[in-house]
């Protein structure tokens, strides 16, 4: 069975909510849009308080190419533009909507309707990236990256096949899972306008081994859509990396950066997108909502929720039984790259994937003990870096040898810091090495 080729980890899956049918949560009685749900420009607002504003109508323009416009997910009155506490930490501008009632603009078909791409011929590449761009898809995986600047490659770059990721290899959740179980055709038709969008004859859904139900189902399903094929790929951490994702599937390895997947011919997009574009370019439905996964060992009923962009996380937990009382830690995504919030107002944005509560006994780090020169870190590292030197170099402030020794390379997987036996915090160090440096790149290129 297909894997990627270097390093990689096995932690365990704990998928305890995969089970569980998406059901849609209830309505905020307040929604919090963040300007910064996206990686590049933050967008720019275009309301003000006292507007009137209904499910779909613009909230925020595009601040640039690289950056994607917001939209409401209720209707009801502006109330507010001002300051709101995100999942990193960081106060961001914000839109505050008081929510009354629930009037959609007329423009979205709320319809269960399946749209094939083959009912909407009269729609072009350039079309498909456009309805893309105005309905502020972005990639749904929690990278965040506005996914029309993915489909409009760089000249001189072309692409041989699109890639769907499929895996959700983070331990606990399950989102994707029961997209795949309860949208496999809309996948599908997504995957379709994502290959016509890049002018591909040959798509591809990777899924792991440990989701038999989706393997089968959308192998069915696939059958009728040409060009598409299903890849069951072997459970091991983190083979939802794009890099490691591009190897498990078609064999190539993406170089070091500035190189990016279309460098060896793939573009790659979260199963999530798929199901995003379909609605974005099919029903005419703006990025507004999204599936989460709320869990966790103490958690009373782990659930996958169709949520409301900018639903406070407080109100999702309810929805699931409330806190537990042993709570040590609240994740915002998965326990491998997710973060420790600070805050359960935070609003949900377009990169939410998970809320995992980890009880006390989970949430206590060991104590580190000295480095014992057994390179396990360097067995598992994906990208084969050496995780237990490029920490080292950061806790020195040795930016030149981070650099040399490729810490940009690092995509932050954990997977270093989850097999080490003396339980060092290789990841923070390298964490903090990787943006200083970046940083350190990037003013030199600015002279």
């Amino acid at each position: 069975m297909k894997t990627f080729k270097i390093g990689g980890v096995h932690p365990a899956e704990n998928k305890l909510s995969a089970a569980s049918p998406i059901r849609e949560a209830a309505l905020p009685k307040q929604a919090v849009f963040s300007m910064f749900q996206h990686i590049g420009a933050p967008a720019k607002p275009v309301v003000q308080k006292g507007d009137e504003v209904k499910v779909g109508t613009l909230l925020a323009e595009a601040g640039s190419f690289v950056s994607a416009p917001i939209h409401s997910s209720v209707s009801g009155k502006v109330t507010k533009v001002d300051a709101v506490l995100d999942a990193s930490g960081t106060r961001r501008l914000a839109v505050y909507v008081d929510v009354e009632g629930d009037e959609w603009e007329e423009s979205i078909d709320r319809s269960s309707t399946l749209v094939k791409q083959s009912d909407r011929t009269e729609l072009d590449s350039k079309a498909i990236v456009e309805k893309i761009k105005n309905a502020g898809i972005v990639g749904m995986g929690g990278a965040t990256f506005p996914c029309h600047v993915k489909l409009s490659p760089p000249p001189g770059s072309k692409a041989e096949c699109v890639i769907i990721n499929a895996v959700e290899c983070e331990p606990y959740l399950t989102a994707d899972h029961r997209l795949m179980l309860e949208h496999p055709e809309e996948i599908l038709v997504g995957l379709q306008l994502i290959m016509k969008a890049v002018d591909v004859q040959k798509g591809y859904i990777g899924i792991e081994n440990n989701k038999p139900d989706a393997i089968a189902l959308m192998t069915e399903k696939a059958k009728d859509y040409e060009g598409i094929e299903i890849v069951p790929l072997k459970v091991k951490y983190p083979q939802g990396g794009e890099k490691q994702l591009i190897d498990a599937v078609i064999g190539r390895q993406v170089p070091a950066p500035p190189a990016i997947p279309i460098s060896v011919g793939a573009v790659v997009q979260n199963v999530g997108t798929a199901f995003a574009i379909y609605q974005a370019v099919m029903k005419n439905k703006p990025l507004i909502d999204r599936i989460i996964t709320v869990t966790g060992k103490s958690v009373k009923q782990p659930s996958n929720l169709l949520a409301r962009l900018g639903t406070p996380f407080q109100q999702l937990i309810d929805e699931c039984g409330g806190l537990p009382e042993d709570t040590g830690k609240i994740i915002g995504g998965g326990p491998m790259m997710g973060k420790a919030l600070l805050s359960l107002d935070i609003p949900m944005t377009k990169g939410s994937s998970g809320l995992l509560i980890m009880n006390e006994k989970e949430a206590r780090r060991v104590e580190p003990q000295p480095c014992i020169c057994c390179a396990k870190c360097v067995s598992a590292c994906p990208m084969g870096l050496e995780p237990y030197l490029l920490s080292k170099q950061s806790k020195l402030e040795d930016w030149e040898g981070a650099e040399k020794n490729d810490v940009v390379s690092c995509i932050e997987c954990g997977s270093c810091q989850f097999t080490c036996p003396s339980h060092r915090p290789l990841l923070d160090m390298i964490r903090l090495g990787k943006l200083t440096v970046m940083g350190i790149i990037k003013s030199r290129a600015a002279k």
